[in-house]
């Protein structure tokens, strides 16, 4: 990095924090001073005698209904307050103090809070120390199996919920202690038809500088033990950290429970006579930034597509017989799973046999949902020289808006600096953009005003806007992704996905040389995550495999293995 860069990023850091720093100041109405309300944070030696770095949360709630921690959100206008600030090498006994300049969500000050009664809970998200192979060292948190949820980490230390007054007037500090520890979650079980994998590797643990693993729920099909010959097509289901096997029950479900109703008969479809016998795998790939890796090499989280690809689904096989042929893969899911599918098919055209990708993130970043990242000036605001107009962030099916672009991305803010709040516009930028000088994802926007760095969109361009990757290299995708190509999306989407997929499809039409020969289908008037018509209430596993099967026997290449499968 050359010293003109050095110095332009030491200014756009010094700038962001005084905007941050002023903005707070003006909405706490410029009165903090060290006569005002203060909250400390503290842990005792019996919690952790070393020293720790994180993110500490002061959660705020007006009601008892849950603890304050479950009461965070960004839709949902019953949301409670939450403030964050980072921590590095705090003791044990050492005070964390929230005053009026800690930025919080949705009020951006506690002096801005009404006098009152309320539930006061604190948290300390707890930071792992990575030196990463591009000689960066980063401060992240590191996913402890719960799939990257900062209110329900393990290890995270937590307080219990109190009743306190609150009045910014008053010159006192509230002391909070923690005085818990979220515990570790049990491994999933065990049982006939679903089993469990855990490999360590090697690719992702060079790029991290420490050992790091992928997973996966694999459904074995009716019969896997009795028939030792047989070799399996592997279909991969792509989506958020799974827990367990996702949408599939041996229990009868209790009453009134859809989707244990709708596990219970994907059980006893896949256990009868007519079901295809094939491999379903749900995997996990746990990384500091998200649930999930988003299944592609990246710059900020390293070569998981590759890992997954290379190192995974060959184990996966080995283990459970599969087939190990690209003829014989495919893959399906449905939001981030959506485009994990598509994406994952277009960089590894040939290890794959076609993907169902419904209601994909977006596949076109002219729709990056109601932002276009190569023309907009401004990411939360229309552009407009006389008026401020939000740019919308989700709505229902009747077009009613439940939050704007920015709100997320502000509560993002308050989870994390630097990307690692681990959410869902934060994963956006670790996966899609570069990484900036000291070592974190490059906003492709400033995160508290939405202003938008035209050379990161640039980036994202030329690395991830899938339908622009398509347009440019058909020539050489084309042949390997005819009749491979699958979309379904709501022409509702909560999330304006839809607008995305309809810019992909104006491209997949026009083709030629190969015609994609794909499907794209749109549901009227249907919101996220719309999978596909389906009148009879089945799950994606359910109504898709059957579809897949058939894809794979109509494509297998001659000599290929149709028949040991088949019992």
């Amino acid at each position: 990095m050359d010293k003109v860069d050095k110095k332009v990023y030491r200014i756009r850091s010094l700038v962001q924090m005084l905007i941050v720093t002023a903005l707070v100041f003006l909405l706490g109405c410029g009165c903090q001073n060290s006569n005002s309300l203060k909250i400390a944070v503290s842990f005792p030696a019996d919690l952790s005698e070393d020293f720790l770095d994180g993110r500490a949360f002061l959660l705020i709630s007006d009601n008892d209904r849950r603890e304050p921690r479950f009461q965070i959100s960004y839709r949902n206008p019953n949301t409670q307050l939450i403030f964050g600030i980072d921590v590095e090498g705090k003791n044990p006994g050492d005070k964390i103090v929230f005053d009026g300049s800690i930025f919080g969500y949705p009020l951006k000050s506690i002096v801005d809070i009404p006098p009152g009664d309320y539930y006061v809970q604190a948290l300390f998200h707890k930071y792992e120390t990575f030196h990463r192979s591009d000689g960066h060292t980063l401060k992240l948190p590191m996913d402890r199996g719960e799939g990257q949820h900062w209110n329900r980490a393990p290890g995270n230390l937590i307080s219990n919920p109190q009743k306190i007054h609150i009045d910014p007037s008053e010159n006192k500090t509230i002391n909070i202690v923690l005085n818990g520890e979220i515990p570790p979650i049990p491994d999933p079980p065990t049982t006939k038809y679903v089993r469990h994998v855990k490999i360590r590797s090697e690719l992702l643990s060079e790029f991290w500088g420490r050992p790091m693993y992928l997973g996966a729920h694999i459904l074995v099909p009716e019969g896997f033990d009795e028939h030792p010959e047989a070799r399996y097509p592997l279909f991969i289901n792509h989506g958020h950290f799974p827990y367990d096997f996702g949408g599939f029950s041996e229990d009868p479900p209790e009453e009134g429970s859809r989707s244990g109703k709708t596990s219970f008969e994907f059980y006893k479809e896949w256990t009868g006579p007519d079901y295809p016998r094939v491999l379903l795998a749900q995997i996990q790939h746990a990384n500091p930034y998200y649930d999930d890796s988003y299944a592609v090499n990246s710059a900020n989280l390293g070569p998981y597509g590759d890992a997954i690809t290379y190192e995974l689904i060959p184990y996966i096989e080995k283990e459970f017989r599969g087939i190990g042929k690209g003829w014989a893969r495919t893959l399906y899911g449905g939001s981030t799973g959506g485009w994990e599918a598509f994406a994952v098919q277009v960089f590894y055209p040939e290890d794959y046999n076609g993907c169902w990708a419904l209601c994909p993130d977006p596949v076109d970043f002219r729709r990056y949902t109601a932002v276009d990242i190569y023309k907009d000036k401004n990411a939360y605001f229309i552009d407009s020289k006389w008026k401020k107009t939000p740019r919308p962030g989700a709505r229902n099916a009747l077009g009613w808006l439940s939050c704007t672009v920015e709100e997320p991305n502000h509560l993002e803010l308050v989870l994390g600096t630097r990307g690692r709040s681990g959410g869902q516009w934060d994963i956006f930028q670790a996966v899609y953009g570069p990484v900036d000088y000291d070592g974190y994802p490059r906003h492709i926007w400033d995160k508290m005003t939405g202003e938008i760095d035209r050379s990161v969109a640039e980036y994202w361009k030329e690395n991830y806007d899938l339908r622009y990757i398509l347009e440019r290299d058909w020539a050489k995708l084309g042949p390997k992704l005819e009749g491979k190509i699958h979309v379904y999306v709501g022409d509702m989407d909560t999330y304006y996905l839809n607008n995305a997929v309809y810019l992909l499809e104006d491209f997949l039409e026009s083709t030629t040389d190969p015609y994609y020969n794909g499907v794209i289908e749109y549901g009227d008037r249907q919101v996220h995550c719309w999978t596909g018509n389906n009148p009879e209430g089945r799950s994606v596993h359910q109504r898709y495999v059957p579809i897949m099967v058939k894809h794979i026997l109509e494509t297998a290449p001659p000599g290929a293995d149709t028949k040991s499968w088949k019992y």
